[in-house]
């Protein structure tokens, strides 16, 4: 015994005595993840350990053309390399500058 979808008038109300509305819900688009560019450039520029600011770059000129052709999870999906690949380039280049200022000291 299924419930029907939808919930049967007594018999004493009728359709013309009901208010008539409408109700539209509106939901707000999806924010374009990020694509990390400016991140990606700067690391290039300035910390490219290994090549990873060049690979992040790469992945974030991805991620922004995915995110221009409307595909938001490739775009994300790109984006989250990038961001990844950001953070260890960074992590590595703090390590590297605190052993330099540890063996000069």
């Amino acid at each position: 015994p299924s419930v029907p979808p939808y919930e049967v008038l007594p018999a004493e109300v009728s359709m013309e005595e009901l208010p008539r509305s409408t109700a539209v819900l509106l939901e707000e688009p999806p924010r374009p993840p990020r694509d990390h560019l400016v991140w990606s450039l700067f690391t290039t520029l300035y910390g490219n350990f290994c090549c990873l600011g060049l690979l992040a770059f790469v992945f974030s000129v991805k991620s922004r053309d995915r995110k221009v052709l409307g595909d938001y999870s490739g775009a994300q999906s790109y984006g989250s390399t990038a961001k990844c690949l950001n953070i260890a380039a960074l992590v590595i280049n703090i390590v590297i500058v605190l052993i330099v200022i540890t063996v000069v000291a």
